[in-house]
């Protein structure tokens, strides 16, 4: 069909920009990066002396080498089947820190 009603990808397919169902291996690799340079801020400003309740509160969270791969990939969700969906379904994920879930999940 030709003009102004032809069928787009848009209007046939639903979103252009779908989220993949699982991390790429590349992915996760820049997640685990992520969270290995958090930890190495976290020490370095442990290091400086400063003390602060934010630098007490990010002390207490496991670092990435302690972390279960299920927690670093997965976080917990109780809409989706099995309680865990993936992290980057999670809106602005890259930006949050989402290293604690329930225990058990």
């Amino acid at each position: 069909m030709l003009g102004a009603f032809r069928p787009t990808s848009v209007s046939s397919g639903g979103l252009l920009w779908k989220v993949p169902w699982k991390l790429s291996p590349t992915r996760k690799a820049n997640a685990r990066a992520r969270l290995k340079r958090v930890d190495a801020v976290i020490e370095a400003v442990r290091e400086s002396g400063i003390q602060c309740n934010a630098l007490d509160r990010a002390l207490q969270l496991p670092k990435e080498h302690e972390m279960h791969p299920r927690d670093k990939y997965t976080v917990f969700s109780p809409t989706s089947s099995g309680y865990r969906k993936g992290i980057h379904k999670v809106p602005k994920w890259t930006r949050l820190t989402l290293r604690v879930n329930p225990k058990g999940f």
